[in-house]
């Protein structure tokens, strides 16, 4: 009997460290940060990260090329010199992000239902008369059965949620697609103190959206990707404990 104890001791003992071993690697990271500011990642080429994949969308069918002899003026460009704004792998673009979302959603579910049944066996062949010497207790035929059930069922729920962000930040084209259309990733990292901020945006737009300052609105990046968000000290305390977290998730209850 203690033997079984141990091994089922040892057993819990392996499947929590199991669970623990996934997310272990970012309380070391932290420990060894303990007393310094976080340590900025080094400039990169986006498309050398490990999770980077070339964009694919539906293409149309290629149009022939109309080329204007002896004309100095070119379809599409902005100005009479040449265009400067972005057209290639490695141009640069400024991202002007201005979002303002708001929602607003409540809900509420209200259900009732009742039911009564009843059974009564004043005449079954003769056979009601014996109910008595079957049954140890005196039977009334006439009131045989008497069921009834009820439930209730209430339901209320309300989001209400309110977002800003307002930033301008210079993304790079990573990818050039056979319709014309830029894949553009940027990513910015600020540092305050012992706290980091960083800002992801990632898409694809149309170079006919591009203003003549070589600038473009978020909201006319098309698969539109922005992640802000911050770690650090403050961002620490703000999260629940690994333990708290792990307890969530694997607490059936």
């Amino acid at each position: 009997m203690a033997y079984r104890s141990i091994r089922h001791l040892a057993a819990s003992a392996s499947i929590l460290a199991l669970a623990l071993g996934a997310g272990a690697c970012a309380p070391l990271d932290r420990l060894a940060e303990v007393g310094e500011a976080p340590a900025l990642t080094n400039p990169q080429n986006p498309t050398a990260r490990p999770n980077y994949r070339p964009v694919s969308m539906p293409m149309p069918a290629p149009e022939p090329v109309d080329r204007e002899a002896n004309s100095l003026w070119r379809s599409g460009s902005r100005a009479f010199f040449k265009d400067q704004r972005a057209a290639k792998v490695g141009d640069i673009i400024t991202v002007n992000i201005n979002i303002a979302d708001s929602a607003g959603i409540k809900n509420q579910t209200s259900r009732t239902r009742a039911s009564d049944e009843t059974a009564k066996a004043t005449a079954l062949l003769g056979y009601e008369t014996s109910l008595n010497r079957m049954l140890p207790q005196e039977v009334d035929p006439t009131n045989l059965i008497n069921a009834n059930s009820a439930s209730l069922a209430q339901g209320t729920g309300a989001i209400d949620r309110s977002e800003a962000i307002k930033i301008k930040v210079a993304a790079v084209v990573t990818q050039v697609l056979p319709n014309g259309n830029l894949v553009v990733h940027a990513r910015q990292e600020v540092r305050v103190n012992y706290e980091m901020r960083e800002l992801q945006i990632a898409g694809v737009i149309r170079r006919e959206d591009i203003a003549s300052d070589n600038t473009i609105a978020a909201d006319k990046i098309a698969e539109a990707r922005v992640a802000y968000g911050g770690r650090g000290t403050i961002s620490d305390v703000q999260q629940p404990r690994y333990g708290q977290q792990l307890y969530d998730i694997v607490f059936p209850f």
